[in-house]
């Protein structure tokens, strides 16, 4: 084969055997050399039970792909003046001003001491905050808090959630620890205070119509309801090469994203394509019909924790070489399980399986999506991505 047109035919062969394996339904991805689209595949399926084979215009949830729409949003706005990545949340969330901090070894939700400073748009963008998520951690103080005020409620507005915040303390003191949380879709009703519409309609006049994103948004209408990939659950949410799906269409509640509803959740609330998702990375990457600044996207694609740190989930601990960017984990010590050339990357992913990834110095990008509990970061992404970026380097 020319080495001008890279092989991908060992990272499908290894899809495959994920399909085979009863360990993802089906993958659907594209890799770009540059700004090139050097291959674009589907394996396997959109409905198991139908035979539905999967083809590049089956919609998916993104889940947290959708943090990334709302970091391109939020930097859009610096770009133009309207927020400073070091403004204090309370300039447009009064709400969210004079925080308490749960002290360490707290037992309840009283037992909290003053905020040492106000949570800044740029921890907000990095999860530095100090708020929490209510869904990786429980049995905490904060895990229990969380829930009991739904928190994550998608019948009621994201100012609502605003609202509930307000009463809740932060798990530590903004700055000083990394957890991930609900602060993207804090920074989705940023947007909508700043520009003055609703986050839905940012997205569309700003994003996805200048890119061309025509099957991105909250829900899926009536009419394209049969491309919407059906979702499954793993085996065993501890053994991620355990085989067997289950059905969960149900999941994370019933008819969710079937319809309108009031909250429009930035960190986890879009169903997109394939085609849309390359659409959004090939608009971060350098080049004329960029998306962003040149300035702007190295700042996002820029490790932001203070050395030593790394990010770090409750049910994982630690993870070694991550640090944390604008939006999205930067790889700053490649570990065994990612690409020798990966330093730099910049990159994410949703609860379901979908991610992208951006490395400026292995000169390559992409877009791998998957529908099955939890598909972040589960083995066939990182085997993916190794014999991605191989066939890329060939």
């Amino acid at each position: 084969m020319d080495a001008r047109t890279p092989d991908f035919s060992a990272a499908r062969t290894a899809m495959q055997r994920y399909v085979d394996q009863e360990i993802i339904p089906g993958a659907s991805w594209a890799v770009l050399r540059g700004r090139e689209v050097v291959d674009q595949q589907c394996v396997g399926f959109a409905d198991r039970e139908a035979s539905t084979a999967l083809r590049p215009d089956h919609i998916f949830r993104a889940f947290s792909n959708t943090k990334l729409f709302v970091t391109c949003a939020i930097m859009l706005l610096v770009e133009e003046g309207r927020i400073g990545l070091h403004d204090a949340v309370e300039k447009f969330l009064p709400q969210l001003g004079h925080r308490k901090v749960l002290k360490q070894g707290a037992t309840s939700l009283a037992d909290v001491e003053p905020a040492k400073s106000s949570i800044t748009i740029r921890q907000l963008l990095t999860h530095t905050s100090g708020l929490s998520y209510g869904i990786f951690d429980p049995g905490t103080v904060l895990f229990k808090g969380y829930n009991e005020a739904r928190v994550l409620n998608p019948l009621t507005p994201l100012s609502d959630m605003i609202d509930k915040l307000a009463d809740l303390p932060l798990s530590y003191h903004p700055g000083e620890a990394w957890e991930y949380s609900v602060a993207t879709d804090v920074l989705g009703r940023v947007v909508e205070v700043v520009s003055g519409q609703p986050l839905d309609a940012f997205f569309k006049a700003r994003i996805f119509d200048p890119l061309g994103m025509t099957d991105t948004g909250f829900y899926v209408p009536e009419p394209q309801r049969g491309r919407l990939v059906a979702l499954y659950n793993g085996a065993d949410v501890l053994d991620p090469m355990k085989p067997g799906l289950t059905r969960a269409d149900h999941l994370p509640y019933p008819e969710a994203y079937w319809r309108p509803l009031p909250r429009l959740s930035g960190g986890g609330g879009l169903v997109s394509t394939l085609p849309d998702m390359l659409a959004l990375v090939r608009a971060l990457l350098p080049g004329s019909d960029a998306l962003l600044k040149p300035e702007t996207l190295r700042l996002m694609m820029t490790n932001q924790l203070p050395e030593g740190q790394t990010i770090r989930f409750a049910n994982l601990g630690p993870i070694p070489g991550k640090g944390f960017g604008l939006g999205g984990a930067v790889t700053f010590a490649p570990t065994p399980f990612d690409p020798p050339n990966s330093t730099g990357e910049f990159q994410w992913g949703g609860l379901a399986g979908t991610h992208w990834w951006i490395c400026p110095e292995a000169n390559t990008a992409g877009v791998l999506m998957a529908q099955r509990y939890m598909g972040f970061w589960n083995p066939f992404f990182f085997e993916f991505k190794r014999l991605a970026y191989q066939a890329v380097r060939a």
